[in-house]
């Protein structure tokens, strides 16, 4: 059985807070919820653009929101601070839990992707920086059909240029909206609940699976194929 697993990449293997740290030195007390609104912005630009068809790179994307939260938080930074926050979301760290479970999946037979909102280069230097890229076959990016997730369109983009089996194509995200997307796609996901205070969107359509570290991924889907072949071998 060919199994594909699509990887997001922000928020799910990345860490995007990890520009807390450079924010607390310039804003102090303000940084956490300066990144989480950095974050959002991110996120709903995307989206606009992909409805509006007026696409652009994902990091034009980051730049708006860094300069929307700017204003927002009514703080100034010059630009060679702005030129470094944006430096720091080109080297952002993995996860602690990424680089094990990645390990442990690249010795499976399951076909391994990054996929992301992200063009791929881009991409390549942010795997290569957290030094998690070696653990996939390829990066498949939505800028080459220029939209965002979660369009239906970026996830069967995934599925043609991957090769891969639907019915048995996950994918691996954080983000609600991604998992949703996915789902609504015929593909399956798996969400990421890093902490108990993340809620998933209430539209009545659920996660195939749900963890709360990448760490579980591989028992988890392991066991989903296994209750799947002992539900089909049950004699009538």
């Amino acid at each position: 059985m060919k199994i594909t697993l699509a990887f997001d990449v922000y928020g799910t293997l990345l860490n995007t807070h990890g520009v807390v740290t450079a924010l607390e030195e310039l804003i102090g007390n303000q940084a956490q919820a300066f990144s989480q609104t950095w974050r959002d912005k991110q996120l709903e630009y995307s989206f606009r653009r992909g409805l509006m068809k007026s696409y652009d790179v994902f990091p034009v994307c980051i730049s708006d929101a860094l300069d929307y939260s700017c204003l927002f938080y009514k703080t100034s930074f010059t630009t060679d601070e702005k030129n470094q926050l944006l430096h720091i979301y080109q080297t952002l760290p993995a996860f602690d839990d990424a680089i094990s479970s990645l390990q442990e999946l690249k010795k499976t037979d399951n076909h391994l992707y990054a996929f992301s909102n992200g063009p791929v280069a881009t991409i390549e230097k942010l795997l290569s920086n957290a030094n998690i890229r070696k653990y996939f076959i390829d990066i498949i990016s939505v800028d080459s059909i220029k939209t965002f997730k979660p369009s239906p369109d970026v996830y069967e983009h995934f599925v043609s240029t991957s090769n891969a089996e639907k019915e048995n194509t996950w994918l691996i995200s954080s983000n609600p909206f991604d998992v949703i997307g996915a789902i609504s796609a015929e593909m399956k996901a798996v969400w990421v609940q890093r902490s108990k205070e993340m809620v998933f969107d209430p539209w009545g359509i659920e996660p195939t699976l749900t963890i709360n570290s990448l760490l579980q991924l591989k028992e988890k889907i392991s066991a989903y194929y296994n209750e799947k072949l002992s539900i089909t071998s049950k004699p009538n």
